[in-house]
């Protein structure tokens, strides 16, 4: 059975299929096959490939964009060596397994201000998305709002399952919250309906023992407490804030820089008492 097939549709059927990397390329593919005499499966494999590959790295884009991470926050740019309380191998076995996801299991990271937890967690997200994976990253108090807002329009519940899409979802700077009965009661709920389906991440500068603080109830803190820690890696970053050892190490540079100019000018100063002290010039002995 004899076939007519019009390439001058196939553009548009190609847009049709959702393929713009195939509409893009087919053109340089066909005249390179038909130069290298590739048999018509090779050809189709190849744009197949390519449109895949793309793909992947538009939904990456995306989810990047929707999960609202902090630029620059990598596990590669993470300082190990200063959170020594912290294991690289687990972290990144973490990142590279997916059976703590799979079972809904969490994450915690507790340490004083500055000491990396947020940029453990948005370097967290960004290796999960990577792998395909769904990621939101917010601070607390934010979120928290957000859930208030809803329950007070009485969509509470439709709000937080609309969070059931993303796979991780990181709530940063927990003890930042409000000890607002409204509030907290809202993100009661949140880590209720997620537990043992969907993963929460926490990073907080308050050990459990201090939790009372952010729940207006001491029965809402140890409920919310046993529902995290169920299923739950726990990440003590107990070091000193890297904000301040920054500063350190800035205000000792300078130091230093000071103490070198200290020590040049004495000897500019003996220079200059040196040249005063010459005989006069060769010039002035010839006016005498």
């Amino acid at each position: 059975m004899s076939m007519t097939v019009e390439t001058a549709t196939l553009p548009t059927l190609l847009t049709a299929l959702r393929l713009p990397t195939v509409a893009r390329l087919w053109p340089e593919f066909c005249t390179r096959a038909d130069k290298e005499g590739w048999p018509a499966e090779r050809l189709l494999a190849a744009l197949c490939e390519l449109e895949l590959s793309e793909r992947e790295q538009r939904r990456i884009q995306r989810h990047l964009a929707a999960a609202r991470l902090p630029q620059g926050k990598t596990l590669d740019a993470f300082d190990f060596l200063a959170v020594p309380t912290l294991s690289q191998a687990r972290v990144r076995a973490l990142v590279e397994g997916d059976s703590w996801l799979q079972a809904g299991h969490n994450l915690l990271a507790f340490g004083p201000p500055g000491s990396g937890k947020t940029h453990l967690a948005g370097a967290i997200g960004y290796e999960l998305i990577q792998r395909g994976y769904r990621v939101l990253m917010a601070r607390t108090s934010d979120l928290v709002q957000r859930l208030q807002v809803a329950r007070q329009d009485l969509a509470l519940t439709q709000e937080i399952a609309k969070l059931d899409k993303f796979d991780l979802l990181i709530l940063d700077d927990l003890s930042y919250v409000r000890k607002d009965q409204a509030e907290t009661s809202a993100l009661f709920e949140l880590i209720s309906a997620r537990y043992e389906r969907r993963s929460i991440m926490i990073t907080a500068n308050q050990p459990f023992s201090g939790w009372d603080a952010i729940f207006p109830d001491r029965a809402m803190t140890i409920a919310a407490i046993d529902r995290l820690v169920h299923h739950a890696t726990i990440f003590e970053m107990n070091v000193e804030s890297y904000r301040r050892r920054a500063a350190y190490a800035a205000a000792s540079s300078l130091s230093d820089i000071e103490d070198d100019r200290d020590k040049q000018q004495p000897e500019k100063e003996t220079a200059t008492a040196k040249d005063n002290s010459r005989p006069a010039t060769l010039s002035s002995d010839i006016e005498t």
